[in-house]
């Protein structure tokens, strides 16, 4: 080998570069190992919100301090290696940009019925198609009957687009308009909620827009607070300042409401609809039915029963108080009542009862609070908010809204309580001069409302206004949420609604425990292989064995220095990387065993090895390297680790092997020193093996057959288990104090939801529960409320005592609740099935394609593909067969397919291997005939096909029983296509090249001809 100085030096400083980016993470972790041993000393086990303060405070304490040669805590947190939210806990959402919102306000909110019955349109598109909301609109305008122009005054050519379209444009020309304005508003909801998340206080955020979709994806390590994240990523933003009215210009007209409803439920039918039954579909709030109140707001007894008083009193009845003269808050009512009020609000017949100056008003609420109330003499509390009245106008348009916001803070009022203050641009400061007099005038107040919910309605009592354009929000929020208020202001509004439609939220005590059982798994299988390899090989064995230890090095050094995440099914293809570079030393041992067998020097023997084995090497490990990009780009979250890892692995594997291995050999070899590439146990092991592989071929195909025509019979009938990522849906990973009966709870779950599944994952204490109730809905309330019916589900069998809050919330110490969340909705699931459809059809492509271009002959291709497909097929036959009789999770899901393509890889992997050495022997070997070279090529590959095909086995074994549950599928479906792509190289991929070349043999020596032609 040549060139050994410069690959000495180059090895030894990649080393030290590796080392030194790996640095970083053992400088951070060893202080926060000293932050969590800070807060263990000052707080117990029992208060995990203290300890987790306490850490931080600790961590920000000491940030700055110089740790090992000048780096600090900081600097180091920012360079260490990344850890996914499997391994450290956190949340990973995709947010959905709403195009139908953006197309309406480009639309000026037009009235016009051929736009709107075009979004209603595609809004019914949209269930099925597989294109963009965008496209569905306009082929759901096109559709429309006569003569539609979106460039018309009705539409698109308004003063908000006057500059950009003009009445004489065609549909397509006001297309590319559209096109364009869409995509520069969901750049906009990207850097606002970029700039949001730039100050949430997690270290190491990722935020990325998914190609040129209206999804966005924002991964938060570390973050455990999952509703205050689903606020801060969902809120519009949207603020405005309105006019509101007193209790006393409003109390009349909701006693002439509480009137009017009596009688309207009085007249109805016991069959028709309620106001309240109506109620329960708004999104206003997750109204549900709780305790009644006796007593009526008078304070009088009565002795009517509780439902001829409701009848009598429908809105009164639900009133916890009113409010007061001179002030803006009409009534309080408990939260859980808002749905039903809003209801009575709406109806016609009631809003005609609305004075014609007051024809426009709006109610809306104000940000609950949770108040203290006395029942039968107990007192307890109550979640409530009060009723506002603004005065609307007909466009609904308020008098100042928060765009003219350019700077919010959190402060403190006077009282000390947590406020958030703002300063507003010129124009603002002016209008709010303006309507802060005249409400000092009227004695009168101004609601300051966020996204449909009053902060604050103050009073003025500067008599000329407030100038300078500063003014203030105050309401019942702690800290943090005034921080999250004050960050969403500064950030600005969104320009559209964003809805989470694929949320995952992995708690940190199941993160820890998936670091805990992934290492032990990765160096166990590490000590086998090293172990398996000595014993094989002998010092050469000891010498693979340290390439594969510095492999590792360099894989590690290189994830952290590309600032990459690693996670769960990241650390399964570190893993598998293992078996990899095991397959690389062993195609190289092996010709160098035959190049000494046929009495060869061990110089010469060593260097033609290395030599005839760089052919195979690249081959396989180029169609490996193919299914991984092809992973990485269909891929999300952590399927693109695993592929990255691997791809990583492929090539630092190829380096390790090639070169590394060579030095250490060449340098106990270069004074003759003898170097056995076997021991005593495996010298003579696989020689003189002559199987007559074709000759068994039949046998083989009708073995496989049978299999096939089983799997295909079980994939007919019985189906695949398919996950939520396929069909959308919630699922909870919920772990309980003590062993619990699955069936038993899934009996529960339904009694709530209607449709839910629960089966035991991991231990007998911990379950996977999936419900696929509203499925459609998305928003912070509809999770809190499925969170709270799972709550009352599972209470029973939860540790006595425990609250529902409790059962939320996350932290390091938590031994039973919900540990991990996973959502999907139906609209990202279809694409998700579409897109591993395409991942796994592209990959046969590809690889039909390489091989074609390869080997220069279609039949190599169409054996190589023929296997692919037999394995394919088997290790789905093998799910949908055992998937109700296998004790861990059979879901297919993202994870099963990135193992679909890794099965993909690696059946190809071997079969490469053997197309190389037929090639070779038939070119070397002419006179032999085709079968007799194949059978040859087979038999002396066998060694190489065993060995690797064990050692990746043992990998993947020591991950299957010892690693975390989560990946336990995407193992069995490795270990599955690992024997059956053994299998399908020897017997299917062979064979049918045999079958479909037979007497055209002579044709494989066409290129080595053409070559002696041109020589």
């Amino acid at each position: 080998m040549t060139n050994k100085g410069l690959i000495t030096v180059f090895a030894v400083l990649f080393g030290l570069v590796s080392l030194y980016q790996l640095s970083y993470t053992y400088l951070a972790n060893k202080v926060e190992d000293e932050a969590a041993t800070y807060a263990q000393s000052k707080f117990s086990k029992d208060q995990p919100n203290e300890r987790a303060a306490a850490e931080v405070a600790y961590l920000d304490s000491v940030a700055g301090n110089p740790i090992m040669m000048g780096i600090d805590y900081k600097t180091a947190k920012e360079k260490e290696l990344n850890k996914g939210l499997d391994l450290k806990g956190g949340i990973n959402v995709i947010l959905q940009i709403s195009v139908k919102d953006i197309l309406k306000g480009l639309a000026n909110n037009t009235k016009d019925p051929a736009f709107n019955q075009a979004l209603d349109a595609a809004d019914e598109r949209q269930k099925d198609a597989q294109e963009t909301y965008l496209e569905s609109f306009y082929a759901s305008f096109e559709a429309l009957d006569g003569e539609n122009n979106l460039a018309s005054p009705d539409i698109f050519f308004n003063k908000n687009l006057e500059d950009d379209i003009d009445a004489s444009m065609s549909n397509d020309e006001v297309k590319t308009v559209i096109d364009r304005k869409i995509d520069e508003s969901i750049t906009s909801a990207f850097e606002v909620l970029r700039k949001r998340i730039d100050k949430f206080g997690v270290t190491q955020p990722n935020i990325q827009r998914l190609g040129n979709s209206a999804r966005i994806l924002v991964e938060l390590p570390g973050a455990k607070d999952v509703e205050r994240v689903s606020k801060l990523l969902q809120s519009t933003a949207q603020l405005e300042f309105w006019d509101v009215y007193k209790f006393e210009e409003m109390f009349g007209f909701l006693q002439e409401a509480n009137a009017k409803v009596a009688e309207i439920e009085a007249l109805k039918n016991p069959a028709n609809e309620t106001a309240e039954e109506v109620a329960e579909t708004e999104q206003d709030t997750t109204a549900t039915e709780g305790d009644d109140i006796s007593d009526l707001l008078d304070g009088e007894k009565v002795d009517e029963s509780t439902e001829d008083i409701e009848k009598q009193n429908p809105i009164f009845y639900k009133m916890v108080s009113q409010g007061f003269a001179g002030r803006p808050v009409i009534a309080t009512f408990a939260l859980k009542d808002t749905a039903t009020i809003n209801a009575y609000l709406r109806m016609p017949q009631v809003r005609a009862l609305l004075p014609q100056e007051q024809r426009f008003t709006k109610f809306i609420w104000e940000k609950p609070a949770d108040i203290q109330v006395t029942r039968d003499g107990n007192e307890e509390t109550m979640t409530a908010t009060g009723l506002y009245a603004i005065r609307g106008n007909r466009e609904m348009t308020p008098p100042l809204s928060g765009g003219v916001v350019t700077d919010a803070a959190q402060t403190y009022d006077q009282f000390s309580n947590v406020a958030v203050s703002m300063q507003m641009n010129g124009k603002g400061a002016k209008i709010w001069e303006e309507m802060t007099k005249n409400a000092n005038t009227n004695n009168s107040q101004i609601a300051i409302v966020l996204d449909d919910i009053v902060y604050s309605a103050p009073g003025v009592t500067s008599p000329g206004g407030i100038a300078g354009g500063r003014s203030e929000i105050t309401g019942d929020f702690n800290i943090l949420e005034g921080q999250d208020l004050a960050n969403v202001l500064r950030a600005g509004k969104l320009p559209a609604s964003a809805d989470i439609i694929q949320a995952e939220v992995v708690g940190p005590t199941l993160g820890a425990e998936a670091i805990n059982s992934g290492m032990i798994s990765f160096i166990i299988a590490l000590f086998l292989v090293l172990v398996w390899m000595i014993f094989y090989y002998g010092k050469a064995g000891a010498f693979a064995d340290v390439a594969l230890v510095v492999n590792i090095l360099f894989i590690f050094g290189v994830l952290a220095g590309l600032g990459a995440v690693l996670t769960l099914p990241g650390i399964a293809g570190i893993v598998l990387t293992i078996g990899i570079s095991v397959d690389a030393n062993v195609l190289i041992f092996e010709r160098i065993r035959e190049e000494l067998d046929k009495g060869k020097s061990q110089k010469d023997a060593i260097k033609d090895g290395f030599q005839n084995a760089l052919s195979s090497i690249l081959d396989a490990n180029i169609t490996t390297a193919l299914t991984g990009i092809i992973l990485l780009v269909f891929g999300t979250g952590p399927i693109q680790g695993f592929a990255t890892t691997l791809l990583i692995g492929i090539l630092t594997s190829l380096f390790t092997a090639i070169f590394i291995t060579r030095l250490f050999i060449d340098s106990y070899t270069k004074n003759g020193k003898p170097l056995l590439f076997s021991t005593g146990a495996t010298k003579n092991l696989f020689k003189n093996v002559n199987i007559n592989f074709l000759g068994k071929r039949k046998m083989a195909y009708i073995i496989s057959g049978i299999v096939i025509a089983l799997s295909l019979g079980s994939l007919f009938t019985n189906g695949l288990n398919q996950g939520v990522d396929f069909v959308g849906g919630r699922t909870y990973t919920v772990r309980f104090a003590q062993d619990v009966d699955a069936p038993a709870v899934t009996q529960d779950l339904v009694s709530q939801f209607g449709s839910a599944e629960a089966k035991t994952y991991g231990g007998n204490n911990q379950l996977k529960i999936t419900t696929k109730y509203k499925v459609d809905e998305t928003g912070s309330e509809v999770d809190q409320e499925i969170q709270s019916m799972l709550y009352t589900a599972v209470k029973s069998h939860l540790p006595t005592g425990m609250t529902e809050e409790e059962f939320k919330s996350d932290n390091d110490a938590k031994v039973a609740g919900i540990m991990e969340y996973y959502k999907v909705s139906p609209s990202i699931a279809d694409d998700i099935k579409k897109d591993s459809f395409w991942a796994v059809f592209g990959s046969l492509i590809v690889v039909f394609l390489y091989i074609l271009l390869r080997f220069r002959r279609w039949q190599f291709s169409l054996g190589a593909v023929v296997a692919v497909f037999h394995d394919v097929l088997i290790v789905l036959g093998v799910f949908s067969l055992t998937q109700n009789i296998m004790p861990f999770s059979m879901e297919i899901d993202q994870s099963f397919i990135a193992a679909i393509l890794t099965v993909i890889g690696y059946s190809l992997n071997d079969t490469v291997v053997v197309f190389d050495r037929i090639r070779e022997y038939f070119n070397d070997n002419p006179s032999w005939g085709f079968g007799n070279v194949i059978n040859r090529a087979l038999n002396s590959t066998l060694s190489r096909t065993l060995n690797t095909s064990l050692t990746t086995l043992i990998v993947l074994m020591c991950i299957f029983f010892i690693g975390a549950e989560s990946i336990r599928g995407l193992i069995f479906a490795l270990m599955v296509g690992v024997v059956v792509g053994t299998y399908s190289s020897l017997f299917i991929a062979t064979p049918v090249m045999y079958d479909t070349v037979k007497k055209k043999a002579a044709d494989l020596l066409l290129e080595k001809k053409e070559e002696e032609v041109e020589a």
